[in-house]
């Protein structure tokens, strides 16, 4: 492996620092993303079921906010109609929907970055082809005689050209696709809050002391 890094020359170290930056992001995006951090499947019914007559006790509430991302949601609706208990359903919606924000601002963290490197990667690889090809000229004659240029200083500057083009592409293909995936993922976890949210909204409209 260090004989290919050092075939590939200086250029190709960006492009290990990316290798090393895009597996540290797919890791913690994987840990994050799970459903039970983000949205236990049986979670929306059990807060249902536990307040289907009262509202839950403060430290109920407490507890299902860090439960999991649907937690935080679920529980901002409660702690606004325990707060004012003749909240409207714009006014329950409102405190729904902020911490809602909150939540997919967490959920699509780092997702940029990995589709940055999924762009920029490719572009490095070409930047060591580049400079594999300034080598290849060095090696030439400057003179442009029959003796031909230096063989080892050609070899290297071909190395750095194919090696540099492939480790972009290596690197690139890979981002792009848990890109997409944690791209889809995301939407799909966001699409449930917003229905978890809306239930729990119809549900709060029973609870809700008139004005």
């Amino acid at each position: 492996m260090f004989s290919i890094i050092q075939a590939a020359g200086w250029p190709i170290w960006p492009l290990i620092v990316c290798s090393i930056l895009g597996l540290a992001l797919v890791i913690e995006r994987f840990l994050s993303l799970k459903t039970a951090k983000v949205a236990p499947p049986q979670l929306l019914d059990e807060v249902l079921k536990a307040s289907s007559t009262a509202l839950p006790a403060p430290e109920v509430i407490a507890q299902l906010e860090k439960n999991s991302a649907m937690g935080e949601v679920l529980a901002s609706g409660l702690r606004a109609l325990q707060a004012k208990p003749t909240s409207s359903d714009e006014e329950l919606r409102n405190a729904l929907e902020s911490s809602g924000r909150l939540v997919t601002h967490r959920l699509e963290r780092y997702l940029s970055a990995l589709a940055t490197i999924a762009s920029v990667a490719p572009l490095m690889g070409l930047f060591g082809t580049v400079v594999g090809m300034i080598e290849i000229f060095g090696s030439q004659s400057p003179t442009g005689g029959t003796g031909g240029g230096n063989p080892a200083q050609l070899a290297h500057g071909i190395s750095i050209a194919l090696y540099n083009t492939a480790f972009g592409l290596i690197i690139a293909i890979p981002a792009l696709i848990f890109w997409r995936y944690f791209r889809a993922r995301v939407d799909e976890y966001l699409l449930t809050l917003e229905l978890a949210g809306e239930r729990l909204l119809q549900h709060l409209a029973t609870l809700r002391t008139p004005s």
